[in-house]
């Protein structure tokens, strides 16, 4: 088995994201039989080593219908490698801080998040209005990036955070009143399909273009995700992630899934998310 992945592992040196395919496939045909006499790993990383691994066939199965945008992202390595990371963080997600919403996969009306916690003006970050707030966990994460900025000479505003599913649909038809719905579904979420009803996203400083070209904006994209904290909706993945650019949205979802996202997904949150869900959802 060692010099079955040393080999594998060349492959994917000398081919690229093809080989990481392949990898997982050659792999999973060799273990497709024991998968069905083995019960599924438990999230603790210590527990995917050992001859045969039958979650590298449902690796293969969630990689392979994944969109080609995503697969290119996924860089060479090795598939036992990708899953003692999977399987790390989502031990460490204690606090369901991946959950997928998005267009495609709403959370409905009756999501309230348990834990919201009010934002009130501190020495950390300065928040522009009374009545924000988010879950705890990003709320604490919150307060300590504030105050790594801050010791770096940078005050983050928090402009918006949590918001209702009520809420939302008040913000998503002024939009459409204001530019037609088809601008308005390319910047805001309709009631049900916001990060923001999760409690875990931040809307930073002036909320539109000119905030990328703040100190706070490039101090966020060189650290947040030293926080937990990353970015969702990227320059250049309007089709992946249904929004064009938003340079001042973050979402926090804990520093393990950070690096994650950046090790094994070109650092883009809407793959990552999707691959966790897929990857649950194979179960």
């Amino acid at each position: 088995m060692r010099l079955r992945y040393a080999v594998l592992r060349a492959l994917l040196r000398a081919a690229g994201i093809a080989a990481f395919g392949a990898a997982v496939s050659i792999a999973a045909a060799g273990c497709t039989r024991q998968a069905s006499a083995q019960t599924a790993a438990p999230h603790d990383p210590a527990s995917i080593a050992g001859k045969h691994n039958p979650e590298i066939a449902r690796l293969g199965n969630v990689l392979s219908a994944m969109s080609d945008r995503a697969k290119d992202a996924i860089p060479n390595g090795d598939p036992e490698e990708f899953l003692t990371d999977l399987y790390e963080v989502l031990h460490k997600d204690t606090d369901d801080l991946l959950l997928l919403c998005d267009k495609r996969h709403p959370v409905g009306m009756d999501y309230i998040p348990s834990d919201i916690v009010t934002l009130v003006q501190n020495p950390l970050y300065d928040i522009n209005r009374d009545g924000l707030g988010l879950r705890r966990p990003a709320a604490d994460a919150l307060s300590d990036m504030g105050r790594a900025a801050k010791a770096a000479g940078v005050t983050l505003l928090v402009s918006s955070t949590y918001r209702s599913y009520d809420y939302q649909r008040t913000v998503y038809n002024r939009l459409v009143k204001q530019d037609g719905q088809e601008a308005a579904d390319r910047e805001s979420a309709r009631p049900g399909t916001s990060q923001h009803q999760l409690g875990t996203a931040v809307d930073f400083g002036s909320i539109d273009d000119s905030f990328a070209q703040t100190k706070a904006c490039a101090w966020l994209n060189e650290h947040a995700g030293e926080y937990g904290w990353s970015l969702s909706f990227p320059d250049g993945y309007e089709q992946d992630t249904g929004y064009r650019w938003e340079s001042w949205h973050f979402r926090y979802i804990g520093p393990e899934a950070c690096q994650f996202q950046k090790k094994w997904f070109g650092n883009i949150q809407q793959y990552m998310l999707e691959f966790i869900d897929a990857w649950k959802k194979q179960r």
